[in-house]
């Protein structure tokens, strides 16, 4: 099969790999689309331990199922799926939170990937999606549940409902924008979103219909957001963040660029602001989250950036330089 690997920092390449085997409780995807996902560009620049040369990234997917050693899910069934490989036993996972499972591993970087033809993966990880619905939508799921997910944890905390919050999201990627998207089929009607990329920033106007500004040249106003998403990670969006949420506001921070970490111990104590962390979803948020795309909570996604898997390495190149307007790149084998 044709699959796209990482080879070594700053290059990803089309080659031929050996198909995937069939084990027990597993199937054979055929996939059908899958998005290039923040985290396997930070892969791609070669900051990412974990996710080392040879290996076919790529974890954002839906597919069909090809061959299948569960009695759950028949050949030319359409599937996307959870990347999180979780063991249904420990603590976490009967709790419902197998995002946290202690013994979770992962498509795309424990095993190969979604940038490949064929794919395989454990039938307990695959998510049921409307067999009509768009491959490149619900390939989208992915990202979706992990704003999904920060947002609905956000929620639980607020003093006031968000539809009355005055929001700032710090960078207009895939999280930011679909993020954006779901706060307006919430209700919000007043978001922010800081984003360097000018392409971007248009792009979110269009389509999200919210304000946008560059912030390296605006800076966020101080003391004056209910509620700041930082969907980067790095230490200017963390301290960006402390300064201009309100007092008694709320902090979520989802974006993990940098490793090292800034946090205002002080601001945080004497304006009693809540800081929150967020790590992916649960299969319950991959669930509704395939709903809630296929009904439309998320716009009419137009804005894809859709692209055939031989013009993988090409999408990787215009995403590092900025040349890709789209907050989502998605691939097609």
């Amino acid at each position: 099969m044709k699959a796209l690997v990482y080879t070594q920092p700053n290059e990803v390449q089309l080659l031929d790999q050996t198909d995937p085997e069939l084990h027990q409780g597993e199937v054979i995807l055929k996939i059908e689309a899958v998005g290039i996902c923040g985290s396997d560009m930070h892969a791609f620049h070669g900051h990412d331990p974990r996710r080392k040369p040879g290996l076919i990234l790529g974890h954002e997917f839906c597919g069909t199922v090809a061959e299948s050693a569960s009695p759950h899910y028949a050949k030319g069934t359409r599937v996307t799926g959870n990347p999180l490989i979780t063991c249904g036993t420990c603590d976490y996972c009967a709790q419902g939170r197998n995002n946290l499972c202690s013994n979770r591993t992962m498509v795309g970087m424990t095993r190969p990937g979604a940038f490949a033809q064929y794919m395989s993966i454990p039938a307990a990880s695959l998510i049921d999606m409307p067999q009509e619905m768009p491959a490149a939508h619900a390939a989208v799921t992915e990202p979706a549940a992990t704003a999904l997910h920060a947002i609905n944890l956000s929620m639980r905390v607020m003093v006031r409902p968000v539809q009355e919050s005055r929001v700032l999201i710090l960078g207009g990627g895939a999280i930011g924008m679909l993020s954006a998207l779901l706060l307006k089929n919430y209700g919000c009607a007043d978001i922010t979103v800081a984003e360097v990329n000018p392409l971007r920033r248009q792009q979110i106007e269009q389509f999200a219909q919210v304000k946008t500004y560059n912030p390296k040249e605006t800076q966020a106003a101080e003391n004056a957001f209910d509620y700041v998403m930082d969907a980067v990670g790095s230490k200017i969006t963390r301290n960006t963040a402390f300064a201009s949420v309100k007092v008694g506001g709320v902090i979520m921070h989802v974006g993990l660029q940098d490793w090292a970490s800034e946090i205002d111990m002080r601001r945080l104590t004497l304006a009693e602001i809540t800081l929150l962390g967020t790590y992916t979803y649960t299969t319950a948020d991959l669930r509704a989250t395939v709903k809630l795309i296929h009904q439309g909570a998320f716009g009419n996604l137009e804005w894809l950036d859709t692209r055939p898997l031989s013009d993988g390495a090409q999408a990787f190149q215009d995403l590092d330089q900025g040349k890709a307007a789209s907050a989502k790149v998605i691939l097609c084998p």
